[in-house]
């Protein structure tokens, strides 16, 4: 009779515990994670709203006749675009990209855009991951943007060599946004390991990845610090969204 008794008494335990995750979920700023860190620059912050209109320039089909140009416009030279590869040129590798050519800030930069909730292929970039399924040099990194960035390095580390050869005092800046921002900081990982391919010391390179998915390590993340920026704005979910929750992505989509 006092084990029946008792059952009501645990449910209502376990409902008011669960209760208490959903409000504090519900409740939660970022603001909270960062409370204590130091209040970026103007200068160290002045690159960010540049980078991001660069990326959104990527997803212009004619860049010299834009169709969803901010206002103000996207702030490039079409004459300074290098390349520029869409999904067909990728094979659904990654996500489309740009090489572009500041003369203006003296920098190569390579932005990569983010997830088209449209194409199939990005959502299997997305999702191709385990917990230490990838390992990377001491720590692990997600496997789908491992791969995704492991094909844009092979794809252009020629032509990034060459520009740091025509350019040599000019800066190496990866930036993405989104599924983008993760690949771009796994590339950025690799090209600091293979800076040999790309004849240029590691304090000229740089990366700014907007709202990036988690996609390394703690120890890998602060070992790159120095050279990975990562900007997320607010609450924003997607870098916070747990490897856990991949699960639920996959029954959902």
């Amino acid at each position: 009779m006092s084990f029946l008794c008792g059952l009501p008494f645990l449910e209502c335990v376990y409902c008011l515990a669960c209760a208490r995750w959903a409000w504090k979920k519900c409740l939660y700023s970022a603001g909270y994670e960062s409370e204590n860190w130091g209040l970026a620059t103007a200068q160290e912050f002045e690159p960010v709203p540049r980078f991001c209109r660069l990326i959104l320039a990527v997803y212009e089909d004619d860049i010299r006749n834009p169709q969803w140009a901010p206002q103000g416009g996207y702030g490039i030279n079409p004459d300074w675009v290098i390349l520029r590869k869409d999904y067909g040129d990728n094979e659904g590798r990654v996500t489309p990209y740009m090489i572009y050519l500041d003369h203006d800030h003296a920098e190569i930069i390579l932005a990569v855009s983010g997830l088209n909730l449209a194409k199939e292929s990005d959502y299997v970039v997305l999702l191709d991951n385990k917990l230490g399924q990838a390992e990377f040099h001491g720590g692990y990194v997600h496997n789908g943007l491992l791969k995704a960035a492991e094909w844009v390095f092979d794809a252009e580390h020629e032509v990034l060599r060459k520009l740091v050869a025509e350019n040599p005092t000019y800066m190496l800046i990866f930036t993405g946004h989104s599924l983008g921002a993760g690949v771009v900081a796994l590339l950025t990982m690799l090209a600091v390991h293979n800076r040999d391919k790309l004849g240029i010391p590691r304090n000229k390179i740089r990366c700014f990845a907007i709202a990036s998915p988690r996609c390394m390590s703690l120890n890998l993340a602060v070992r790159y610090a120095d050279v990975i920026n990562s900007v997320v704005l607010q609450d924003d979910f997607l870098p916070r969204t747990t490897a856990a929750l991949e699960d639920v992505f996959k029954s959902l989509l």
